[in-house]
């Protein structure tokens, strides 16, 4: 028996059936319409639809997609009320994640947690890593709580969902074990001897000497060195950043505040550093003289030679001409504050101080980060225990 049909869309023939929605603000009826290849069909969708309205959902619940309400929630909700590194990092991901991928055009409705599961699980098998799937997940699951708040679905997908495990960790800002390489006292040495004259040696110099990261110590202003008591203040960070402009973007360097509680911090200079920042603050008056009315006053320790910030990637590149000049083996600037807490290790300084001359956000970030470089203090601490107990 043929289908009984009461309608033709696109050419095709459907049983249709309604449901009234109420008015809108001109007093224009409401009606949504439901098709299916006969009447039964046609009335389980409305049911559906129905059963949805009575969870809670929205209206127009059934026709939102993933990918689409994601990219209005990340550019018009989220843009403006994070830092804009923060929304750069959002951005990347929906970008590189989210935008090309098979999750884009699932309606909300339809959405599944296996759906994600799969995808992380391809993503891996592709080799992504476990710190790149776990940042995916957590904007995902914000993305899902706004949807939930908005009535757009009725759980979080995300809940469930296995991140597949690597060997990396996301540790403290930069500060991951896959990038775990310090330098050799001799690697160290021959490092200071490849930066004298440089015209930021001082700022190398600090790197190794107070642990700063690279974007705290681009961020230094000479208002946060107090001389008299041989210490600096970590109050902000220089980064590089895209700003958006709806889907526009341009780079530009801003301060951001630093990263945790902890990072804003009091730092003891060495006093043997002392004189070579005082070269520094010389050299660059000289350099603001000879740029004269072209110099931009703005008091960062290490500006360029206008006067205007140094920006991340530049100071890369002198790092790595330096390492390439003293044949180093090349190892990520990062390294310069890993040497720094390794050197501290190894002088027998606690981990307590350790943690907050680097300004982690807590003790267990440095234990994990700094836990191989401690094999020393390990056995002097199980000999300390042995000599505890009368064990025969």
């Amino acid at each position: 028996m043929a289908n009984k049909t009461n309608c033709v869309k696109n050419g095709k023939k459907y049983y249709r059936v309604y449901l009234d929605l109420g008015r809108d603000s001109n007093g224009k009826r409401i009606r949504k319409e439901f098709y299916g290849v006969n009447k039964k069909d046609a009335e389980a969708k409305l049911e559906q639809y129905k059963n949805g309205l009575n969870a809670g959902l929205a209206t127009n619940y059934d026709t939102l997609t993933l990918g689409n309400v994601c990219k209005l929630w990340l550019f018009e909700k989220v843009k403006n009320t994070v830092k804009p590194s923060t929304f750069e990092r959002y951005e990347g991901i929906y970008r590189l994640y989210i935008e090309p991928s098979q999750l884009y055009p699932i309606k909300l409705k339809d959405l599944k947690s296996l759906d994600l599961q799969r995808y992380y699980n391809d993503l891996f098998n592709a080799g992504k890593s476990s710190n790149v799937i776990k940042n995916l997940n957590k904007l995902l699951r914000n993305f899902f709580n706004y949807c939930l708040t908005q009535g757009y679905i009725v759980r979080n997908y995300c809940s469930g969902v296995d991140i597949p495990q690597d060997n990396s960790l996301n540790e403290d800002d930069e500060d991951g074990l896959d990038d775990i390489v310090a330098f050799t006292i001799e690697e160290q040495n021959q490092f200071i001897r490849g930066i004298k004259g440089h015209r930021l040696e001082a700022l190398f110099i600090l790197a190794l000497s107070t642990g700063l990261r690279q974007g705290e110590l681009l961020g230094l202003k000479w208002a946060d060195i107090d001389f008299s008591k041989k210490e600096l203040h970590v109050k902000r960070a220089i980064r590089g950043v895209y700003l958006f402009d709806g889907d526009k973007k341009h780079y530009e360097l801003i301060e951001t505040p630093p990263k945790t509680k902890n990072s804003v911090r009091s730092v003891p200079i060495p006093e043997n550093v002392i004189p070579i920042l005082k070269k520094r603050e010389l050299n660059q008056k000289k350099e603001r003289l000879k740029a004269g009315d072209a110099y931009i006053k703005n008091d960062y320790l290490f500006s360029t030679q206008f006067g205007t910030p140094t920006g991340p990637s530049n100071l890369r590149k002198m790092y790595n001409k330096i390492l390439a000049k003293n044949n180093i083996p090349h190892k990520k600037f990062h390294s310069l504050r890993h040497t720094y807490a390794t050197r501290l290790f190894e002088a027998g300084v606690s981990l307590k101080t350790v943690q907050m001359l680097l300004g982690h956000a807590d003790i267990q970030t440095t234990l994990n980060v700094y836990v191989h470089v401690m094999p020393e203090q390990k056995l002097k601490a199980v000999d300390k225990i042995n000599n505890l107990f009368n064990i025969k």
